[in-house]
Order: C-alpha cells, then sequence, then structure tokens
C-alpha cells in the first residue's frame, strides 16, 4: 500500500501525462470530435486516421484505473482528482460489451471499469454523464441544422 505523499506524486505525474502535446489532442478529438452511436463508430475509430488517438487515451485512462485497482494510487484520492476516466467509461459503456467480442478482447478496458463501478455513487456519475452527453448531441444536432 502507498502512502498519501506517493499517491499525490504519481497523480502528478499521470496529469503531467495528460498535458503532453499528443495526448491533449487526442483528448480534444476524443472530447470534442468523437460522439459514437454504435459499436462500429468505435471500431471504425479504433481502425481510422484517429486510431492512435482513440488507442492513445483508452490506454492511458485504463492504465491509471489499473493502478489504482492495485493500490498504487489511493482510490478515493484519484476519483477526486480525476473526472475524465468517467467520462471516457461513460462514453463507451453503452458500447463496450459489444465493441469487446467483436475486438475479441475481452478484458478491453476492464480496469477503467472496475474502478469507475467501484466508485459509491457510480451508477448516477455515469448516468447523469451519458444525460450530458446526450444533451451535447441535441446541441449538435440543432446546430446543424442552423
Amino acid at each position: 500500500m502507498s502512502s498519501k505523499h506517493e499517491d499525490a506524486k504519481l497523480i502528478l505525474k499521470l496529469y503531467d501525462l495528460r498535458r503532453e502535446a499528443v495526448m491533449r489532442q487526442a483528448r480534444s478529438w476524443f472530447g470534442g470530435e468523437f460522439h459514437p452511436t454504435s459499436t462500429q463508430d468505435l471500431v471504425d475509430a479504433m481502425r481510422g486516421d484517429k486510431g492512435a488517438y482513440f488507442r492513445m487515451l483508452t490506454s492511458y485512462w485504463d492504465m491509471a484505473a489499473t493502478l489504482v485497482k492495485h493500490g498504487a494510487i489511493d482510490a478515493a484520492l484519484f476519483n477526486e482528482c480525476n473526472g475524465e476516466h468517467i467520462f471516457v467509461y461513460a462514453k463507451l459503456e453503452p458500447f463496450l460489451a459489444e465493441f469487446r467480442q467483436t475486438m475479441g478482447s475481452p478484458g478491453m478496458l476492464a480496469n477503467l471499469e472496475h474502478v469507475v463501478k467501484s466508485m459509491p455513487d457510480s451508477a448516477q456519475r455515469i448516468k447523469a454523464t451519458q444525460a450530458r452527453l446526450a444533451q451535447m448531441a441535441q446541441m449538435r444536432q440543432h446546430a446543424q441544422k442552423a
């Protein structure tokens, strides 16, 4: 088990990694341009011209979650310092089971899923995030029609 001081160092290191130029581009793409509505959208993203972004972002959050799952970072501290992992999971969750099957990777993002679902209020947070994503999708549709 790590100390809070060591946990803080790891969290700050994870934050530094998120600030790396290509990671910033991947995060910007995932949050602003990638709006999956099907499993096929995930497959296309993984195999398309932004595939490196998709793989970088998802593997980053799964790696960070692995550190939490195995006790290298305190879960409560991690979850208080971060919210993006919940956003990433919530965006992918409706398609994740089928995506894993399609890709032949049953453990894909399992650590991220474990950490998010282990939060005391996980169901509410996932649902609220998905509601915000749906609201943003409606706003995009209205903007495109205008």
